[in-house]
């Protein structure tokens, strides 16, 4: 499954698309109607590739405190310019069924809890792309 924002969006003249990524930390994860879901705490990058596999999303809580942290494959998320966000289209309900990170937002990945997480958002594995 590929990433829209890879397969429709256009190059323009005088916009650079890359990003560092301290300024991806922080940036809000939002539903196609705008609302808020979380912010991104941090990407994740395969060693070998330089591939971006995952972004970790913080959601809920007050203030920092009850937030939980969700690992999504980066081909989910699709920045919009107009948003000035990360556009996430999936429902509550699959967010709060998908596999959470402990409470500091890191968890060791190995490749079978990968591909459990791959299938929850039905998407390819990034090793595979």
């Amino acid at each position: 499954m590929e990433n829209a924002a890879t397969t429709t969006a256009k190059p323009r003249l005088g916009v650079n698309p890359l990003i560092a990524s301290d300024r991806v930390q922080g940036t809000s994860v939002r539903r196609p109607d705008g609302e808020k879901i979380g912010r991104i705490e941090r990407v994740m990058i395969d060693k070998i590739s330089g591939k971006v596999a995952y972004a970790v999303m913080s959601f809920g809580g007050l203030l920092g405190v009850g937030e939980r942290y969700y690992t999504l494959p980066w081909q989910k998320l699709d920045y919009d310019e107009t948003k000035q966000a990360y556009v996430l289209d999936i429902t509550r309900g699959q967010l709060e069924s998908a596999p959470a990170l402990n409470s500091e937002g890191e968890t060791p990945l190995d490749r079978a809890a990968e591909r459990a997480l791959h299938e929850h958002y039905d998407t390819d594995p990034y090793w595979r792309l």
